[in-house]
């Protein structure tokens, strides 16, 4: 039986302020919940039916366990269909980003994506064409929103996240700068080499003025129908497939 304080924690956790403040995200769902804790993450607590609890892998002595009925989860969760478990688990600390730690290979960086799906759905691409981190503007949607944390499956667990004023680390930059934009060199003519920095801008106004300045390899994806854009995650999908079929 969980307490009024304990609901109250949580649901608290839904929430960007208290996420911060706490040093606390959600995730949802046996199959993500296994990558986090397979992960070099911190676990804090985990709750489950009662029925399921055979699911969980072997887990470190550490993690708080509690058994939840169905209206319990419901008031916790942030799904409108509670999948069975719902972990509570410590936002990693991540040291200031030093460019020379991304030399050698290819690096998603956003600016200004807003939506917590499409965040959520680059970062498992990511994730899927075995890009380890990805940069985001300060103005970019948290990471650890729980709709974002949804849409990675658990790839999440496996790619970092960065948060940094893009213009100022730009600046003294010496890897490629790409950036996809409506008038570039089409991406399947690129000559790749074996770094750079893949930058996508916010949905509905692309690439901030200051941060196009950076930009030393404008990239367009041909359009070859009577669409007027492609969703920015649709987009990053393609950088992350035509980069990784050129490296192969």
């Amino acid at each position: 039986m969980l307490s009024k304080s304990q609901i109250s924690f949580i649901k608290s956790l839904h929430q960007k302020k208290y996420r911060k403040e706490n040093g606390l995200f959600l995730v949802e769902g046996i199959k993500s919940i296994k990558e986090f804790i397979q992960a070099p993450y911190k676990i804090h607590s985990i709750f489950y039916i009662g029925e399921l609890f055979n699911l969980l892998p072997k887990l470190p002595a550490n993690i708080n366990l509690f058994e939840v009925n169905n209206a319990e989860l419901s008031k916790i969760s942030t799904l409108q269909t509670p999948q069975g478990f719902l972990a509570v688990v410590h936002i990693p600390e991540t040291n200031k980003l030093d460019l020379k730690i991304l030399k050698n290979q290819f690096t998603l960086v956003l600016d200004g994506v807003q939506d917590p799906g499409n965040m959520g759905t680059i970062i498992r691409t990511a994730d899927w064409f075995g890009f380890k981190n990805i940069i985001c503007s300060e103005d970019s949607v948290e990471a650890y929103n729980p709709k974002t944390v949804q849409a990675t499956m658990g790839s999440l667990a496996r790619v970092t996240i960065y948060y940094e004023n893009l213009s100022a680390l730009l600046t003294d930059n010496e890897i490629p700068v790409f950036g996809a934009l409506l008038n570039g060199n089409s991406i399947y003519k690129t000559n790749w080499g074996n770094e750079g920095l893949i930058i996508l801008g916010n949905e509905g106004k692309g690439i901030k003025n200051e941060v196009i300045e950076k930009i030393n390899q404008p990239i367009t994806i041909p359009r070859f129908g009577d669409a007027e854009s492609l969703n920015v995650a649709v987009s990053a999908a393609i950088f992350c497939s035509e980069i990784a079929r050129t490296k192969n």
